[in-house]
Formats: C-alpha cells, sequence, structure tokens
C-alpha cells in the first residue's frame, strides 16, 4: 500500500470573536476601565460597547457565561502581535556548523580547522565534525577515531570554551561524526 505524505499544516492563530459575532445569549461583561460589570444580555452588552465607542470582544469563550470585554479591537490585535513578534526576537537561533576531516589531514590544515571551529563555538552555534572513510582508510578505523579525539582535545584546551558532546561518535558505515557545543553560553 502506498502512502501519500502530507505537508503538516500550520496551527490556525487564536480568533476572538466580536460584536455581531458573539452568538451566546448571556455574557460576563468587564468594561473599558477593567470593571467586572457581571452577567448581562449580549445586545445590552454591545450597546454599551457602541455608547463607549469601543468593540466587544470575547477574551474567554471556554467560560461559563463566556467573558467578553468592552476595548478597541484593532489596538489589541497590534498588541498581540507586536507580543508575538517580541517573542519570536527572544528565540536563540543555533545552527550547526560542518567541519569535515580526513585520516591523511596535514598539520597546518588540521590547525586551520580548529580556529575555524574555535569560531563557530565562541557565537554559540554547535559544530557538527565528521571524518569520512575512503577506499583502503576503511581499514583503520581506529585512525579515524584518534584524529577526531585528538581534535576534541585540541578545542577543550582553548580557554574561554567550555567543550561538551552533544552526540557522541558514531559510526556510518564509512563516516564518523560526532557533535560538539560551547556549554560556556
Amino acid at each position: 500500500m502506498r502512502r501519500i505524505w502530507r505537508r503538516a499544516q500550520p496551527k490556525p492563530e487564536k480568533r476572538f470573536r466580536i460584536n455581531e459575532q458573539i452568538k451566546i445569549p448571556k455574557v460576563f461583561l468587564i468594561d473599558e476601565n477593567g470593571e467586572n460589570v457581571g452577567v448581562v444580555d449580549t445586545q445590552k452588552a454591545l450597546d454599551m460597547a457602541r455608547e463607549a465607542g469601543f468593540d466587544l470582544v470575547e477574551v474567554n469563550p471556554k467560560a461559563y457565561p463566556p467573558v467578553v470585554k468592552i476595548m478597541d479591537y484593532g489596538q489589541f490585535k497590534y498588541e498581540k502581535d507586536k507580543q508575538v513578534q517580541k517573542q519570536k526576537t527572544k528565540q536563540k537561533k543555533t545552527e550547526t556548523k560542518g567541519i569535515r576531516l580526513s585520516v591523511r589531514i596535514s598539520k597546518h590544515d588540521f590547525d586551520f580547522r580548529v580556529e575555524q571551529a574555535k569560531k563557530f563555538l565562541a557565537k554559540g552555534n554547535k559544530l557538527k565534525l565528521e571524518l569520512l572513510l575512503k577506499g583502503r582508510e576503511r581499514q583503520h578505523p581506529g585512525k579515524a577515531v584518534e584524529i577526531i579525539n585528538s581534535f576534541t582535545d585540541a578545542l577543550r584546551q582553548v580557554e574561554g570554551l567550555n567543550i561538551d558532546v552533544e552526540q557522541d561518535l558514531t559510526k556510518m558505515g564509512g563516516k564518523f561524526s560526532i557533535i560538539l557545543i560551547n556549554k560556556g553560553q
């Protein structure tokens, strides 16, 4: 049987019912000053909102009776969007940077890659080290493990970095990989 994979649908944003969209006969009203008025007819609450020059917004539809508030809906929506945007900017974005090594790496290339790794880890990114064994190199997996361990030891000796292994050394075929992070941040 063939399966059809569908892309995950984004969650619908929370919608607030306003004014005539509120169909419940009785609601718990909070006026524009934030004071509890109590349980009133929806039509009366709508009239009070129009007198004040604001909208009637359902803030808690799950309560019984639903809680509605007299407020400026445009201003309310603007503040909600601004709050969501602020939360997005506060999220820490970490990127996984990759460095590829080989069994026959020279001393200069090794040192150069250590310097690159220091920069990546200092910026707060994760580091994925990969070592690919080709041809007859596959007969010496111990050499690959030795090179990766010497690379991580060289990074651990750097001051200002607190290197920790997020994902242990794994071997898939002729490919070794390990993921390192900087715990100092």
